[in-house]
């Protein structure tokens, strides 16, 4: 954050930026969710929806886990919510006690551990090594919980995951969640980056366990970060407790965002352009930073994020971020922000933007003398 807000005021004080620093779309949304918006502004009288979300809404979202998925999910099940913002409070506010721990395989983003301690429960780092690409596993899961100081209440698992884009595959991720039930252990997936993958697909905890909650969102695979929508489905005996919180928390999400979430599903042509335009990003960085002196770097599965280990470089991320935005006017994000121990040798570019962005940044560092240590 504070390398984003860095950013802006260079901006503000006339520098041209280049932003590989942002985890958001460089597009719009799609063309039928604005006109969606446009109508129900003209139409609706747009007021406090019911705390679940509007039905259309949770329908639509319940057909996309029968088309995409291959699952029967009750829209009974699936609450809408202001972003993965909103469904990551409800979950821990819903199945977690004060104090509780949960683990934050890592690196990790950075909000996690700060939500967390604001609802007084307990950050446990699970350090991931890169010689795994980063990957989980039920051995090192049941390690953590043996070896944890605080009593461990959930797993937060992104996949695809941020910084690192790392995919767990179908059958790593039927373990996690079969031992997470077994050792009582509450899975919560944060499953905001399907559909934004780069092989495989990305597949889903519920369909590997009932007791799993999953967060999703509007913002990035639909291109809707300023919307504010995202949804979460949860186990059936857990839908109350989620209504009443999200009454007293947020009353409903905007009514005009659920309107127009409701037509996103209808847009994925326009969505896979998009999407295959961050495959040629991927491509390019992937291509041409190693000659640049970033050739330490795990091709991402998934998301839209690379994340370089810059050991070679630097021993302090932050400052050589800080150098790259004010000497090239390039903005990346420090790894320190996603792994407070080993993150001063990562740093993490976005590759949301457009291609036109991306050669500008190479051309840049191409021509920035990378700081040595």
């Amino acid at each position: 954050m504070d390398m984003m807000s860095r950013a802006q005021a260079l901006e503000q004080s006339g520098r041209d930026i280049v932003h590989l620093e942002v985890g958001q779309p460089g597009s719009p949304a799609p063309a039928l969710v604005r006109e969606a918006a446009t109508r129900a502004i003209g139409q609706s009288v747009l007021g406090y929806t019911e705390a679940l979300g509007i039905m259309p809404l949770r329908e639509a979202i319940s057909q996309h886990y029968a088309d995409l998925y291959e699952l029967n999910i009750d829209p009974a099940r699936i609450a809408v919510t202001t972003g993965s913002s909103g469904g990551f409070l409800l979950s821990f506010l819903a199945t977690l006690d004060a104090g509780a721990g949960v683990l934050l395989p890592t690196p990790h983003y950075p909000a996690y551990r700060n939500m967390l301690k604001a609802l007084d429960l307990e950050p446990v780092i699970w350090p991931l090594r890169e010689a795994d690409d980063w990957q989980p596993d039920v051995a090192g899961l049941e390690r953590m919980i043996a070896s944890a100081a605080v009593p461990i209440g959930a797993l937060l698992l992104a996949s695809p995951s941020n910084p690192a884009g790392t995919v767990v595959p179908p059958e790593r991720l039927k373990a996690l969640a079969e031992a997470c039930d077994r050792l009582g252990v509450r899975l919560i997936s944060d499953e905001i980056y399907h559909r934004l993958t780069y092989g495989s697909d990305a597949p889903t905890a519920l369909a590997f366990s009932p007791r799993a909650i999953v967060v999703n969102s509007f913002s990035k695979y639909y291109c809707m970060t300023g919307w504010r929508i995202g949804w979460m489905v949860v186990p059936p005996d857990m839908t109350r407790t989620i209504e009443r919180l999200a009454q007293n928390f947020f009353i409903s999400a905007p009514a005009v965002s659920q309107v127009s979430a409701t037509a996103a599903f209808a847009a994925i042509e326009e969505l896979e352009a998009i999407r295959s335009g961050y495959a040629e990003n991927r491509k390019l960085l992937l291509r041409e930073l190693p000659g640049i002196g970033f050739d330490r770097i795990l091709p991402t599965d998934g998301a839209f994020y690379l994340y370089c280990d810059i050991a070679s470089l630097t021993n302090d991320s932050f400052e050589f971020c800080r150098r790259m935005l004010e000497d090239a006017g390039v903005a990346a994000t420090p790894g320190l922000d996603f792994d407070p121990e080993r993150g001063n040798r990562f740093v993490r570019f976005s590759f949301a933007g457009t291609s036109e962005h991306m050669m500008r940044a190479l051309e840049r560092l191409a021509a920035w003398k990378p700081m040595q240590r």
